[in-house]
């Protein structure tokens, strides 16, 4: 049935401690990731492979008694496990019938340990390594605030080494047989955590290589990397334009009309900006260098977009003065919105509608 290489923990992004819940949890939030049908053009092909794959590792991960099997001889559990029925038959000194040749006499450690790719004896019993494989690359996801993309960020991740086993000294064979702890590998896997730094600057969907901290390999293989995939959080200020920022500024009526100096936000802190005299709603403020890093080592920009906000209440005083500034002659503000829409209309006639309900 396996015909995936990698590890069916890896294609589940869990770790081989993880409960019946959490594996079927991981597969159905990864199937509607990889459904094919979501998908179109190259990245269909792309992702019929990893659906292919994930629901391989489902179907072996989800069956405790696979599952146990699957954790002691791995992709080809189903040959050692033909091989182990085969030995205790032999050992039982079973025989298929009259034409078949007894099992008796026959050791099958060394068949065994060939097929999952594990420590195995010669003759004179010194232990050797089988094929050295290097083991796969790990992939999980971090999140991150922009101010961590500002700054830079670590973050603190648990990762599977493999260790000496305690039992057989490393060696996989205690007392002429194979070692039941390690399985005959020599080595076990212990979790341990690692802190990652990841660099100021990085884009949503940035890949950040940590070497050497992926899966176990096999025999003498080394192990594989691992990847951080950032997800970068939206904020509820700031929105990104590659290393460029963009803010709304609010300012009251008189701020716009008659300038002056407002504190306004940045991802490192307030900072004191002019508003320009007789600013507009939507007019633009830029701050250099208050954007985020770029990949040449400056920084971008933050702009800041004026929004002009309306007290909610008026006092007689704030009220009369609104009175007086409306008996001035303005041009109408809806003039060029009127034209644009061919409902430009002569002053003074047709009715004034009313915005009483």
């Amino acid at each position: 049935m396996a015909s995936s290489t990698r590890d069916y923990y890896d294609i589940l992004g869990l770790q081989r401690t993880a409960t019946a819940d959490q594996i079927k949890k991981a597969y159905r939030r990864l199937a509607r990731q990889y459904h094919p049908d979501l998908h179109t053009g190259p990245r269909k092909t792309q992702m019929e492979q990893k659906f292919k794959e994930l629901n391989e590792a489902h179907e072996v991960l989800g069956s405790p008694e696979t599952r146990k099997k699957y954790d002691r001889y791995g992709h080809r559990w189903q040959e050692a496990e033909a091989v182990e029925r085969a030995r205790h038959q032999a050992q039982s000194g079973w025989t298929a019938g009259p034409e078949s040749t007894t099992f008796e006499g026959f050791d099958f450690s060394d068949v065994l340990d060939e097929l999952v790719g594990r420590r195995s004896r010669s003759g004179a019993g010194a232990a050797f390594r089988g094929s050295a494989r290097p083991g796969p690359d790990l992939e999980t996801g971090v999140r991150l605030s922009l101010r961590d993309v500002l700054t830079g960020a670590t973050r603190r991740v648990e990762v599977s080494e493999p260790v000496p086993c305690s039992t057989c000294k490393g060696t996989g064979h205690l007392r002429g047989r194979r070692c039941a702890t390690c399985t005959g590998t020599g080595t076990r896997t212990e979790a341990r955590t690692i802190d990652v730094k990841i660099p100021a600057g990085v884009q949503d969907g940035t890949r950040v290589r940590v070497a050497g901290k992926g899966a176990p390999g096999t025999g003498s293989g080394k192990p594989g990397d691992l990847y951080l995939r950032t997800h970068v959080v939206p904020d509820g200020v700031f929105q990104r334009e590659g290393a460029d920022l963009h803010a709304k500024l609010p300012v009251w009526p008189w701020e716009a009309a008659l300038g002056g100096e407002v504190l306004a936000p940045t991802l490192s802190g307030p900072v004191r900006v002019k508003v320009p005299r007789g600013s507009r709603a939507g007019g633009k403020l830029r701050l250099r260098g208050k954007g985020l890093p770029t990949t040449s080592g400056g920084r971008g920009d933050l702009f800041l977009s004026l929004q002009i906000v309306m007290p909610t209440s008026f006092g007689d005083e704030e009220r009369r003065l609104y009175e007086q500034l409306s008996q001035f002659s303005h041009p109408d503000p809806r003039a060029d919105l009127l034209q644009q829409t061919g409902q430009a209309r002569t002053e003074g006639t047709g009715p004034t509608p009313s915005s009483e309900p």
